[in-house]
């Protein structure tokens, strides 16, 4: 849930006018940490399943603004049936980490009254939604550019396949113009992902005319919700967002109906186009493409440039990315050779004098790279390593054993690390009179402080305790390797040459 303020459509509100109320930024409750604090002004819900009631918070320590939504269960007894899946869901959801999907930053839940409740905070976009962007380009255009169509769609395909990847997938259940939003860089977010557990307990708002078009016919006979549903969603965000409107849209009330949709689709120019939307839109679930499949089909499919793949391991690869790319960072101020090629049958070198001058500043590219609008996608499931991030279940799923325990991963990077070995103060019977005892210190990136200990041998190595830390949510696996060498260390400077290291 995520979305623009509620603003009366007579007269703005106090914000939008420059005035500061009192009332709308009174603080109405605090969370169990203290870091949230929940205000009196309320956010747009954006019709979203499920969603009680949604305003403005301040998140204290980063100082940005966030959405405080809450979910209430009409009976202590619903709640209870459904608490062991609720956590379950939002643990998978605060772990969701794509550019292009509203970020789930914490949940707790409030069961002091007769109602409980399910509090989760959101990442706030104040640009607004796609759906108000459309209303404000139409009064000027017909069409919106068929290229700025395909980037749009490419993020949003980008983020569906990213959510139906997980394991088990993640239902999205709620995708319309309303629930994208879109910033004046041009990146786009899916946000408001409405868990099925809470779609059957609480008030929704499925009724509403406005959006029943989004859709999918076979939502209400079947069982669950499935990844299908989500495409023909995305399908009418498609359509509408390529002809900017739905002909008989139901802004005003009315249903629209299945004439309305085809003579839309039907009124686009570009063949392809049409051939993309009715795959997204058909009636039989069974025979829509995946979020992956799209990906491919022949007007979104592009082969990945060189300069596209390296920007991406630019960003992916350097922690702090200079804010200025000068010419020499990108290897212009130097006469070395930058890559060789064939010229009449014989290797030439390539310098940066020899190639074309850039045609956009590459600051600003790599940083369009890094929010998400150019996302990596010609890559088949092979490589979905490389084609997508993966997605915090199936990281999961792939380290863990044949025969799992329940942990959690670590997302958080360690800024600083110490390590130290003192004898250990209570020595257990059967332990050999060199067993020490480790305390390794960290400092997360959130600045947060984290103490870990043990009791280690000669017989132990760094490698191992490395991979342990990670396999046990304590670091996260890029820091694996640093903090590895300095175990490996602090082990041969207490036990000798040859401690410590690799097996």
């Amino acid at each position: 849930m995520s979305g623009g303020r509620s603003i009366d459509k007579e007269r703005k509100s106090p914000r939008e006018s420059g005035e500061d109320s009192e009332d709308e930024s009174e603080i109405l409750e605090e969370s169990p940490c203290g870091r949230w604090l929940k205000r009196r002004e309320e956010v747009e819900q954006r019709d979203v399943p499920g969603i009680d009631c949604a305003n403005l918070a301040m998140d204290t320590e980063e100082g940005v603004e966030v959405v405080w939504n809450e979910v209430q269960f009409s009976e202590r007894k619903n709640f209870k049936a459904q608490e062991d899946k609720i956590q379950m869901v939002f643990d998978n959801l605060t772990r969701l980490e794509h550019p292009n999907i509203v970020k789930f930053h914490r949940y707790w839940t409030d069961t002091h009254n007769d109602k409980p409740r399910v509090i989760f905070i959101t990442e706030y976009m104040s640009c607004g939604s796609l759906k108000q962007f459309l209303k404000r380009t139409k009064r000027n255009v017909k069409r919106l550019p068929l290229q700025a169509w395909k980037r749009w769609c490419t993020q949003i395909l980008s983020a569906l396949s990213y959510l139906h990847g997980c394991v088990p997938p993640i239902v999205h259940g709620n995708l319309t113009c309303d629930t994208i939003f879109i910033q004046h860089n041009g990146l786009v977010k899916i946000g408001s992902v409405a868990p099925d557990a809470i779609h059957h307990h609480v008030k929704t708002c499925r009724e509403n005319m406005r959006n029943m078009h989004f859709i999918a016919p076979e939502y209400g006979s079947s069982q669950m919700v499935t990844p299908a549903m989500d495409i023909y969603s995305f399908g009418m965000c498609a359509l509408e967002t390529a002809a900017l409107e739905i002909q008989g849209n139901g802004d005003s009330g009315s249903h629209v109906t299945e004439e309305h949709i085809v003579r839309t689709v039907e009124s686009l120019e570009e063949t392809r186009q049409k051939d993309f939307i009715y795959r997204c839109i058909n009636k039989d679930p069974t025979k829509r493409p995946t979020a992956r499949e799209l990906l491919f089909h022949p007007l979104l499919f592009e082969v990945h440039s060189l300069k596209l793949l390296a920007a991406h391991t630019l960003v992916n690869t350097t922690a702090n990315i200079s804010e200025t790319i000068t010419d020499e960072v990108a290897g212009g101020a130097s006469g070395e050779a930058l890559a060789w090629c064939i010229k009449q049958g014989e290797r030439a070198e390539l310098a940066a004098k020899d190639l074309q001058p850039h045609a956009e500043k590459l600051e600003k590219f790599v940083e369009d790279v890094k929010y998400g609008i150019y996302p990596l996608t010609a890559y088949g499931p092979a490589l979905r390593g490389r084609g997508r991030a993966a997605s915090p279940l199936e990281r999961l799923a792939e380290s863990l054993p044949a025969s799992p325990e329940p942990r959690d991963l670590e997302t958080r990077r360690v800024v600083n690390m110490m390590c130290s070995l003192k004898p250990h103060p209570h020595p257990q019977p059967d332990a050999t009179p060199a067993d020490l005892l480790m305390t390794i210190l960290l400092r997360m990136d959130d600045k947060m402080n984290r103490q870990l200990t043990c009791a280690v041998s000669r017989r132990d190595t760094a490698s191992a305790l490395a991979h342990e830390l990670v396999q046990l949510g304590f670091i996260h696996e890029a820091d694996r390797d640093k903090l590895s060498r300095l175990m490996e260390e602090s082990l041969r400077s207490s036990f000798g040459p040859g401690a410590g290291a690799r097996a």
